[in-house]
């Protein structure tokens, strides 16, 4: 069998790393940029819906989401119908920053899908859509305390 997740686990690094560096200069670090662009995306998200995007335990969102928060490119907001729910929603900064980090994105993307045609880029997707779907069954298992069959 292909080892196509370590493939895809090396790719993941490499590109994290390259964003990590190139972050750097607006003091985002260790993934922030990968929570703070879903917060921009969708203001008013809860926690344990980005963790759940994000695919993370709550306990490291919990710990990046209060990162930004304190380097100021988030805000929690009270919801108005359970003030036991914070809300999240990018600031100015936050929002400032979100284009270049979106530039960052297309042009990863762009690059590591260069001379693929448009057809082999759909199939890519798809796939991978697949894989994703059929991971997600396990992380919603081992999430909820119980333990995959080998």
């Amino acid at each position: 069998m292909k080892e196509i997740l370590r493939e895809i686990g090396m790719i993941a690094r490499a590109l994290d790393s390259i964003s990590n560096i190139e972050f750097k200069e607006f003091d985002l670090t260790k993934g922030q940029y990968l929570y703070l662009v879903r917060i921009v995306e969708n203001p008013g998200i809860i926690q344990e819906k980005l963790a759940e995007t994000i695919k993370v335990d709550r306990t490291t969102a919990a710990r990046a989401i209060k990162k930004l928060e304190i380097n100021g490119f988030i805000e929690k907001n009270d919801d108005q119908y359970n003030k036991k729910i914070k809300k999240l929603f990018p600031t100015e900064k936050g929002k400032t920053v979100y284009p270049f980090i979106k530039k960052e994105n297309d042009y990863s993307n762009m690059t590591a899908l260069s001379g693929f045609s448009e057809s082999e880029v759909e199939t890519i997707f798809n796939l991978l859509q697949r894989v994703k779907k059929n991971v997600e069954k396990d992380w919603e298992l081992v999430k909820k305390g119980n333990k995959r069959n080998y």
